[in-house]
C-alpha cells in the first residue's frame, strides 16, 4: 500500500475502516493490523471479529464444556482456533484461523459402532493422547462398521468439507490389511465412495512378519494398488494420530444430513487392535 493511499485510509473514520475489514477474512484483518494505528484499531474492533464468528456462536459458546475467558470477540475468535470441547465433552468444535470457517470432531461416543458394547469385541478406555475423555479399542471382530453423521446445518455454507476417520494402530494389530475397508460419504443423493487400505505397521518387525504370514499374497496385491493409486491409504498426522479420508462433499445452504461410514464386512476373518478417536469433520482447501 503507498504511503497515499495509507493517509487516504487514515482520514476515515474508524468505524468505517471497521466495516469494511469486516467484509475481507479473518486472515486480512490479521495482516492489516500492521499497516498503520488506524488499521490496527480498527482490526481489533468487535465489528469485525462479530462478522468472523458463526452466526450461532453464542449458542455454541453455551455448549463448551470449559468456559472460555475473553473480553472482546477477536479474543473469543483466537479461542475458538484451538479445539474446544462441547456437547459433554462428546465433540470438539474449532474456526479456521484464516477463513473462520468451521470444523467438528465427532467422538467415538457420537459414532454408532456395531457391536461396541460387546466387552469381548470392544473396550472403551482413556488415554492422554486424545482430547475425548474416551476412545474405543477394537479388541477383536469378524465385522468392522462405523458410522457417523453430522448435520450441514451446523457447518460453514457453500464449503467444500473432507470426512475423516482419527485412529491409531496398536502393536497387536491383525487382519486389518488382509482386504481393504469400504469409505462412503453421502448427503442427499450425493454419494462419496471408495476402498481404503488400512497401512498396519508395528514397531515390532517379527511381529508384522508374523501378522503378513496368512495374508502375505492379498497384502502385496493391494499395495501395489495404494501405489497404482486405485485406492486410499491411512496417513499420519502431526498430532500423533493416522486419518482415513472418509470422503468429501458440499455444505451449501439447505439443511442435510452427512451420513459418513467405514465398513470392512465381506472378509469374514478376525481383525483387532484399532483404536478410533473420531470422524472429523473440516474445510478442504
Amino acid at each position: 500500500m503507498s504511503n497515499s493511499m495509507g493517509g487516504l485510509i487514515d482520514m476515515l473514520p474508524g468505524d468505517c475502516v471497521s466495516k469494511i475489514l469486516s467484509f475481507t477474512s479473518p486472515a486480512d484483518a490479521f495482516r492489516s493490523s500492521m499497516v498503520s494505528s488506524m488499521f490496527h484499531s480498527a482490526a481489533k474492533s468487535d465489528i469485525v471479529w462479530e462478522m468472523f464468528l458463526p452466526t450461532d456462536y453464542k449458542d455454541g459458546v453455551s455448549r463448551l464444556i470449559t468456559p472460555l475467558t475473553f473480553t472482546t470477540k477477536k479474543e473469543l475468535f483466537v479461542c475458538l482456533c484451538n479445539p474446544v470441547l462441547i456437547d459433554g465433552g462428546r465433540k470438539s468444535f474449532k474456526l479456521e484461523k484464516s477463513s473462520g470457517k468451521i470444523s467438528y470432531m465427532l467422538s467415538a461416543r457420537e459414532l454408532s459402532i456395531t457391536w461396541s458394547n460387546d466387552p469381548m469385541q470392544w473396550s472403551w478406555k482413556s488415554i492422554p493422547q486424545s482430547r475425548f475423555s474416551e476412545v474405543a479399542e477394537l479388541r477383536t471382530t469378524c465385522w468392522l462398521e462405523i458410522h457417523g453423521k453430522i448435520s450441514t446445518q451446523i457447518l460453514s455454507p457453500n464449503t467444500r468439507y473432507g470426512a475423516y476417520l482419527i485412529m491409531k494402530i496398536s502393536n497387536r494389530a491383525y487382519g486389518l490389511d488382509s482386504i481393504p475397508s469400504e469409505v462412503l460419504v453421502k448427503v442427499g443423493n450425493e454419494i462419496s465412495h471408495n476402498t481404503i487400505y488400512v497401512n498396519i505397521r508395528h514397531e515390532d518387525r517379527k511381529k508384522q512378519q508374523m501378522g503378513c504370514m496368512f495374508y502375505r499374497n492379498r497384502i502385496e496385491v493391494l499395495s501395489k494398488r495404494v501405489i497404482d493409486g486405485t485406492e486410499g491409504i491411512s496417513n499420519e498426522r502431526k498430532d500423533g494420530w493416522m486419518e482415513i479420508e472418509l470422503g468429501k462433499f458440499f455444505s451449501g445452504e439447505a439443511n442435510e444430513e452427512v451420513k459418513m461410514s467405514l465398513m470392512e464386512v465381506k472378509g469374514y476373518q478376525l481383525k483387532g487392535g484399532i483404536i478410533i478417536e473420531g470422524i472429523e469433520v473440516r474445510p478442504l482447501h
